[in-house]
């Protein structure tokens, strides 16, 4: 960022995952200070009290685990300049996008839970789940006053109701890279939550 001339802050969430994500925010706030790094524990939901401190026009949210590289970043900022859009997201399914490490199983799951929305829902963008993105700050103030969800399914609403809104979004490909350290929350139960908040979304879209 300093090096492309881009002003930023970097708000750091801890939402209860399992991969070492608080040790490692809060040496890295005492080390570049409060002021760039901040670290929170949420109250609620964590894009919610993330909002609350960001104080920039343009909001971009993505995994702290490194499965998002941030080489990506100024990629998203030249796509939204392009085209004005409200909101970009990252997609692995179209371009030169891919995962990399995962195993069968969770590709069949990603792909799979990818198809069916599509199928469902016709969003008109070709990654619902993934949740590397870049908001217009009061797009995604608006877009979360009406999404209901949790989990998963979050993802894939905020693109539907967007869409509903008329908001514009663009795309980036992006390589996605399974974690290092620590494990995803992924498991049963949220598949089950996914199934059924796709279910709610398409009797109610």
């Amino acid at each position: 960022f300093p090096f492309s001339g881009i002003d930023f802050e970097i708000i750091i969430i801890d939402d209860g995952s399992p991969d070492g994500t608080q040790e490692v925010a809060q040496q890295l706030e005492k080390i570049y200070g409060s002021d760039k790094i901040l670290f929170l524990f949420p109250s609620g939901t964590a894009y919610i009290h993330g909002m609350k401190y960001a104080t920039g026009d343009f909001i971009v949210i993505m995994d702290a685990d490194l499965s998002h590289h941030p080489k990506f970043i100024p990629e998203f900022i030249r796509k939204q300049k392009e085209g004005n859009f409200d909101i970009v997201s990252g997609t692995r399914y179209k371009g030169n996008g891919g995962v990399y490490g995962w195993d069968l199983k969770r590709k069949l799951i990603s792909r799979g839970a990818n198809f069916l929305t599509q199928v469902l829902l016709r969003p008109g963008a070709s990654d619902l789940t993934g949740s590397f993105r870049l908001y217009r700050k009061e797009v995604l103030q608006k877009l979360i006053e009406k999404c209901v969800s949790k989990g998963y399914v979050f993802q894939m609403e905020m693109i539907v109701r967007a869409r509903q809104l008329g908001f514009t979004v663009g795309e980036v490909p992006i390589s996605f890279v399974d974690r290092v350290y620590g494990e995803s929350k992924l498991g049963g139960n949220e598949i089950v939550s996914f199934l059924k908040g796709l279910l709610t979304l398409f009797a109610t879209t």
